[in-house]
């Protein structure tokens, strides 16, 4: 599936360049596959440009950005980067709750997310649990 992914990924970079949208999904399918073959430090890169890029574009509150931002928060707890993935599922757990409401599923996933990285954290404290 990757070689066909990467061959989608520079299809829409060479004949829809301007159609940023479909760039964003091919690449983002691009880092899921990565990831699910165990290459979490290229995914890894892979989602951190996509979720800066959409940022910088569109803002991190739409549904896009927050589920860009979920598969790059999956991605750095994959990798065990605790810390980052703690900070970053707060802020968009905050954004989405907000934008998409509290029982969406990006939200319950997000709000799994982050109880996985508080108590995944090497510095876990009683509080972090009760969070």
């Amino acid at each position: 599936a990757l070689p066909v992914l990467e061959a989608g990924l520079a299809l829409r970079r060479r004949c829809w360049s301007h159609d940023e949208q479909a760039i964003f999904i091919a690449q983002n399918s691009h880092a899921s596959c990565l990831s699910e073959l165990g290459r979490d430090d290229q995914a890894l890169v892979l989602f951190r440009d996509i979720y800066a890029r959409h940022v910088a574009m569109y803002g991190a509150s739409d549904a896009a950005g927050i589920q860009i931002g979920l598969n790059l928060c999956a991605s750095l707890m994959s990798a065990g980067i605790w810390d980052e993935a703690k900070s970053l599922a707060r802020d968009l757990l905050l954004l989405a709750r907000r934008s998409l409401g509290s029982d969406h599923q990006a939200t319950l996933i997000l709000n799994h997310n982050m109880a996985v990285a508080l108590k995944n954290g090497p510095e876990c404290t009683r509080d972090d649990l009760l969070e």
